[in-house]
Formats: C-alpha cells, sequence, structure tokens
C-alpha cells in the first residue's frame, strides 16, 4: 500500500476554510452503490477534484486529502473502489482485507464510479489518483471522459490498458526519482503513446523522492510536496481555461 492509516497528506500553500465535509454514498451507472467523501469549499477556486486513492482504497489518508484540496478551494470527491466487493462497510482501517478484492477492480469499474462522483461535481472536474489511482488517473485522462484533465502521482504504468489514437485531456505525471512502481522506459513507452495520439502531457520528476513521498510525515520531502501542490494547482488553472 501506499499510505497507511497513520499518514496524512501535505497541506496546500494557501489553506482556506471548508464549507462542509461528509461520507456519502454515490451509485454508478451499473447499479453499484460505493462509498465516497466530499467536501467543500467556503471559497471556491471554480474547479473540482475527483480524488482516486491507492489500492487501500477510501481511508484517512483519502478523507484528508479531500479536506486539503477543499482548503485550496476546489469542490471533492474522493471515491472507494470497493461498493461491489465490499459494499458501503466504512471500515477502512488496518484490518481491511483490500489484498483478496483489489484485483477484481477494473479500469472499467473505476470509470464508472469515478464518472458518478464526476456528475456530483460542478465543472471543469480533473482526477487527482496514487499509485493504483494514479495509473487510473492517467488511463481516464487519456480517454477523455468528460475531464478537464487528469494528474498522477508514482503511478503503475502496467495498470494502464490501451491507449486510444485520439486527443484526451491534458495529463500530468508526478513522479518520484527513487520510485521502483514503474520504469524509465514504461514511463517513455506511454508518454510517446499520449504525444502520438495528441494527448497534452508534462512530466514533473522528484530526484530521490520514493514512492508515496507526498506524506507530511517525510520532512526530506517536504519541498516536493510544495512544489507538488504549485504544479496541480497551476496545472488545474490553466486547463480550466481551456
Amino acid at each position: 500500500m501506499c499510505h497507511s492509516t497513520s499518514s496524512r497528506p501535505p497541506a496546500p500553500p494557501v489553506i482556506g476554510e471548508v464549507a462542509a465535509q461528509e461520507q456519502i454514498e454515490l451509485t454508478s451507472a451499473d447499479g453499484t452503490r460505493f462509498l465516497a467523501y466530499r467536501t467543500e469549499p467556503a471559497t471556491p477556486n471554480g474547479r473540482s477534484v475527483v480524488i482516486l486513492p491507492d489500492i487501500r482504497g477510501l481511508h484517512p489518508y483519502y478523507r484528508d486529502l479531500a479536506v486539503r484540496f477543499a482548503e485550496a478551494g476546489f469542490h471533492t470527491i474522493a471515491i472507494d473502489y470497493f461498493g461491489r466487493t465490499a459494499g458501503t462497510d466504512p471500515d477502512r482501517g488496518d484490518s481491511f482485507d483490500w489484498q483478496s478484492k483489489i484485483g477484481e477492480v477494473t479500469l472499467e469499474h473505476v470509470r464508472l464510479d469515478m464518472s458518478a462522483a464526476l456528475a456530483e461535481l460542478p465543472q471543469p472536474v480533473f482526477t487527482v489518483g496514487f499509485c493504483f489511482g494514479g495509473a487510473n488517473s492517467w488511463w481516464l485522462g487519456a480517454h477523455g471522459n468528460g475531464l478537464a484533465g487528469a494528474i498522477g502521482f508514482y503511478g503503475a504504468i502496467r495498470r494502464i490498458g490501451e491507449l486510444p489514437d485520439t486527443p484526451g485531456a491534458p495529463v500530468l505525471l508526478l513522479r518520484g526519482g527513487a520510485d521502483t512502481a514503474s520504469t524509465d522506459e514504461e514511463f517513455d513507452t506511454f508518454t510517446a503513446a499520449l504525444d502520438h495520439a495528441g494527448t497534452e502531457n508534462e512530466t514533473v520528476i522528484y530526484p530521490g523522492a520514493p514512492h508515496s513521498f507526498f506524506d507530511r510525515s517525510y520532512s526530506e520531502w517536504a519541498d516536493a510536496c510544495a512544489d507538488a501542490w504549485r504544479q496541480i494547482l497551476s496545472f488545474t488553472e490553466r486547463h480550466a481555461r481551456s
């Protein structure tokens, strides 16, 4: 897993008030009910985010991250992956048996659940994903899916399926230089496919940073975390106007 239940995301550079936060249930187009966590900013910045967690699904790190995005002005929904295998049980602590369930989560399941969250949010909407969710985010962006853009941290490229030959939404890849989840060659092949399709893409690599560096407990990566926030804010602001 990327983040333990004691991990917490770093704060955005400017922190505003959060108007509301709540755990909710959403329904996908295939009828699946699944958990999600919604946050609302007191001062919206005109952008929305769907958070795609790592393999643990909707556990405390991602609820807290949804609050962080609301502090930065985003309407936000973080989704769970396990509505089809674990229902809407809110327990996502250390005892949750994600290992036996994550293999059943397909790209199409993620697309359906992301789309249900997207429908609840004001446009423009971006995805932001981590590890398993990072790859999901890039795949969703490459296929468009009504997104203004797609951001991923340390995604596993092997998770990504076939890419279209037509342009998708802009994609931002935030990579740790010491991350071994994917090789440089895998990233090169993926970004070349995006280029071939005409999908705008940007890559930022943080030298020496490990997998899961976006964690406020990792003081040695505080500068990388701060820059990652700046990259997110800049990317979403630019593409919200597109």
